[in-house]
């Protein structure tokens, strides 16, 4: 880790539940790509091995991410916020991001109508990316 800022050099996980959010995003384009959670094991093995791993709350355990669709994100820098209680990862991209197979999880747009539009192009099918045991 660099140099303590005003005290805090590492996120809180002092919080009901242990997790923080964790936002995903594009390294090169600067694109959020999406948000996902992290206890302080997900926080640790993720500075220790350079590849993002989250805590899956539906799965009740660690998530390293692509560890079932092959889409991992190369982890280039890692930022906390002022409360150090939000991780910001900057990454590379493998593959898709969203597991319905689309460069963000953030692929629909709501319009003022309520219509909502589709903003990014599908990359693969989800039943391409993952097997049924998977899904």
């Amino acid at each position: 880790m660099s140099e303590k800022t005003e005290g805090i050099a590492w996120p809180n996980f002092d919080v009901p539940g242990g997790l923080l959010p964790a936002i995903a995003q594009n390294a090169t384009t600067g694109a959020v790509l999406m948000l996902a959670w992290m206890n302080e094991e997900a926080f640790r093995e993720t500075m220790t091995t350079g590849r993002a791993v989250y805590f899956s709350r539906s799965r009740g355990r660690l998530w390293r991410k692509g560890e079932d669709s092959g889409h991992v994100q190369t982890v280039l820098a890692v930022l906390i916020d002022c409360d150090a209680d939000t991780i910001l990862l900057k990454v590379n991209q493998e593959g898709a991001a969203c597991h319905e197979g689309y460069p963000t999880c953030f692929f629909r747009k709501l319009q003022g109508n309520g219509q909502v539009e589709l903003v990014e192009e599908r990359l693969k099918q989800p039943a391409d990316i993952y097997t049924k045991k998977n899904q």
